[in-house]
């Protein structure tokens, strides 16, 4: 059996996100409950970890953190977003034997995580957004 545990998040989502869901919940101090996290595993089916991979994808973009400013707003939804795609890749990795398909994975891979790390770099430059006034 095959096992790879990867976090759904990356960096700077420690704050709330404003537009959506638990913001009730947080403001009354009500504990919220932790991200789901993707396990890329053969114990699963395919579709099964095509589910979670969304699961996580769509739990990481409701809680990315939102401050109004356009290009701030953009960047923290598509961390998740990019994380999403690199979790069906893994998946996809454990059931195929195509070449093709296996080179686009990894391909996948390298290009959204390369693109994570530059999406992290300019938020811890531009933490506030960079909204003309």
């Amino acid at each position: 059996m095959c096992l790879v545990l990867l976090s759904g998040h990356v960096g700077a989502q420690e704050m709330h996100h404003h537009h959506g869901g638990d913001s009730a919940a947080a403001a009354d101090g009500a504990t919220q409950t932790a991200p789901p996290v993707f396990v890329a595993s053969t114990a699963k089916s395919f579709a099964a970890l095509m589910d979670d991979a969304m699961l996580v994808m769509d739990d990481g973009m409701k809680r990315a953190p939102m401050n109004g400013q356009s290009e701030h707003d953009f960047i923290t939804m598509m961390m998740p977003h990019h994380q999403g795609a690199v979790d069906m890749a893994k998946a996809v990795l454990l059931y195929t034997t195509d070449p093709e398909i296996r080179n686009l994975a990894l391909g996948i891979i390298a290009e959204q995580q390369n693109e994570i790390r530059v999406m992290q770099a300019w938020l811890a430059h531009h933490p506030e957004g960079t909204a003309k006034k």
